[in-house]
């Protein structure tokens, strides 16, 4: 392996490379299927391929390139889209037995939009059932390994997209976040990710198609080593597709007309409801001292509210006794769950009606206290995970929702979150800090994030003797 390989450039600059014919697309697709074939053993992280259709659409991209077509800011970059959000031609599972030969006809309208811009979609990453676990694991495909120690996990339920990513086998991927899966296998495998603000992207193609209460909390978002690409790839993503109502047309700022000097910064390391390691404190106040440095105004101090917020969740999950998730397994035709999914499957009948009415009164009173203190900041500093990528199995049980409060929370204010890498712990695991913005402004994350990327250094490839 070259010091330098084109595979762990940014997904921009390889567009540029082909834009220059300095690469085809085809020679760029063929290295990343390459790639794919020699990491994907080891890190189970590629479920599906379409080889082929991969090899002719690059072809394709070549000839229209030659023949002077205008391209897309993605011409010919090879991509992988997640196993919960359908393409076209391309079968998609969700990690669910009913659906293991489910051949979608249209693309999920966020996929549309990429292979609109010109990228190429190699085949679909690894998830767990439906999307709701930490660990990608299940029955249809087995577990995908962290490329920066196979025994640990990277995390769920974006997990497949993030160890292919870090391994250098894509250079874009789509994720789905309900309550940080974009964001912590994010922060497990060294890359960078966004949960846009809820109602920013159309969800449509995606499986399971609800979260019942929940699905406000849900939001698709693009994946990348460089936070460059998630400013690349946003805007495209950002379409009225007329079949999601939950979209809201929303103007979207750039990142680069960001002043970061004059803005406010809230940091915290714990969130009073779970403290992280020591590692992961000491990047979130170095990445902090780097936004300071850079002329903003940091405040160490957390939301009062959130300890409400993180209690709020499982209270509402559980008075829907796990109905939303029984409807998508009837639908797929799954007779058969995974493990993964008892936490939500094994609850009490729900109560009655009047105890959930005062369960959303609680929701909205509790995103009013949170809107209340941000409207003193610009974004917040803080973890996405009390740790770092954790062993195979690793289960806290009924601290599960403690272990998720810190991505957990802001999909309950739908507000943006981006995870960018700082460094490694002890171990040589990466640690990804989080910074979340006011709703509408994955601008203000994306600069942040693109100025601690800059001065910590960002993506870091695995090294080991497996890779």
């Amino acid at each position: 392996m070259s010091k330098n390989p084109i595979y762990f450039r940014s997904a921009k600059a390889i567009a540029q490379a082909i834009r220059r014919r300095e690469v085809s697309a085809l020679e760029m697709v063929e290295l990343h299927l390459h790639r794919i074939e020699q990491v994907n053993p080891q890190l189970n992280a590629v479920v599906t391929l379409a080889t082929e259709r991969a090899l002719d659409e690059a072809h394709m991209a070549d000839e229209a390139l030659a023949g002077g077509v205008q391209p897309g800011p993605l011409h010919g970059v090879p991509i992988t889209i997640k196993d919960s959000i359908e393409t076209a031609g391309i079968v998609t599972t969700s990690a669910t037995q009913g659906l293991r030969n489910h051949l979608p006809r249209h693309d999920a309208s966020v996929v549309a939009a990429l292979r609109a811009a010109g990228a190429i979609v190699l085949g679909k990453t690894n998830t767990p059932e439906l999307t709701l676990s930490g660990e990608t694991n299940n029955r249809l495909f087995g577990r995908t390994n962290n490329p920066y120690d196979l025994e640990k996990s990277p995390g769920g339920s974006s997990g497949g997209a993030a160890a292919i990513l870090a391994a250098g086998g894509s250079a874009l991927d789509l994720g789905s976040d309900v309550g940080g899966s974009i964001r912590e296998p994010a922060h497990f495998c060294g890359i960078v990710g966004i949960k846009p603000t809820s109602g920013r992207l159309p969800t449509t193609g995606h499986i399971p198609a609800s979260y019942g209460v929940l699905s406000s909390f849900a939001q698709i978002g693009p994946m990348a080593r460089w936070v460059e690409d998630l400013a690349l790839t946003l805007p495209l993503l950002c379409q009225f597709d007329w079949k999601d109502p939950s979209v809201i047309p929303m103007p979207l700022a750039h990142p680069d007309s960001v002043v970061v000097n004059d803005l406010c910064i809230a940091t915290y390391t714990d969130n009073k409801v779970i403290t992280p390691s020591d590692d992961i404190t000491r990047a979130v106040e170095e990445a902090a001292r780097v936004i300071a440095t850079a002329g903003a105004t940091v405040v160490s101090t957390v939301p009062e509210a959130i300890s409400d917020a993180v209690a709020l969740i499982p209270s509402l999950r559980e008075a829907e006794g796990g109905e939303p998730i029984r409807k998508a397994l009837k639908i797929a035709g799954t007779e058969c769950p995974s493990p993964s999914l008892s936490y939500a499957l094994d609850l009490p009948s729900p109560p009655a009606a009047h105890v959930l009415s005062s369960l959303l009164d609680e929701l909205t009173e509790v995103r009013r206290r949170m809107l209340g203190f941000m409207q003193h900041y610009d974004a917040i500093i803080c973890p996405i995970s009390p740790w770092t990528a954790r062993p195979h199995g690793f289960d806290p049980g009924k601290d599960r929702y403690k272990a998720w409060s810190h991505s957990m929370a802001y999909n309950l204010t739908g507000w943006p979150g981006v995870t960018v890498p700082v460094g490694m712990d002890g171990d040589g695991l990466p640690i990804g800090v989080q910074i979340v913005a006011r709703p509408w402004r994955e601008d203000v994350a994306l600069a942040l994030g693109a100025r601690i990327e800059k001065s910590l250094g960002g993506y870091s490839p695995p090294t080991g003797t497996w890779f």
